[in-house]
């Protein structure tokens, strides 16, 4: 099973998401901290589970339907961990350091604060 976070206003405007199949576990509204100037304050995030078989085609999806500069979608599976950046997947191990290094550096050339880069990604 693949568990994972969406923030919704890390979703380009005029895009939808549908046909997937997601789970969605909870739906959350919260103040974030440490934005840079263009991210929103205030986030909603979905967590959800899906298939690991559906792991590829998520990835794909997210990474067309995300807004620049500086979004990301994570997931794992027990044995993966993706994260998706617009035009950009990144999928190594679960606990492999060069895939989360690599991931955290185009994070970072998003200009994502670091702290949301390491809570997560």
């Amino acid at each position: 099973m693949l568990e994972g976070t969406l923030i919704a206003q890390s979703l380009r405007v005029g895009t939808t998401l549908a046909g997937l199949h997601l789970t969605v576990r909870k739906i959350s509204r919260y103040r974030a901290g440490g934005t840079p100037p263009d991210q929103p304050g205030i986030w909603t995030t979905l967590d959800f589970e899906a298939d690991d078989s559906d792991a590829k085609e998520l990835a794909e999806v997210f990474a067309q339907v995300l807004d620049q500069p500086g979004w990301y979608v994570n997931f794992q599976s027990p044995a993966e961990s993706f994260v998706v950046f617009p035009g950009k997947i990144f999928r190594y191990p679960r606990g492999d350091a060069a895939g989360r290094a690599a991931a955290q550096a185009h994070g970072r050339q998003l200009a994502i604060p670091d702290p949301q880069l390491g809570r997560t990604v």
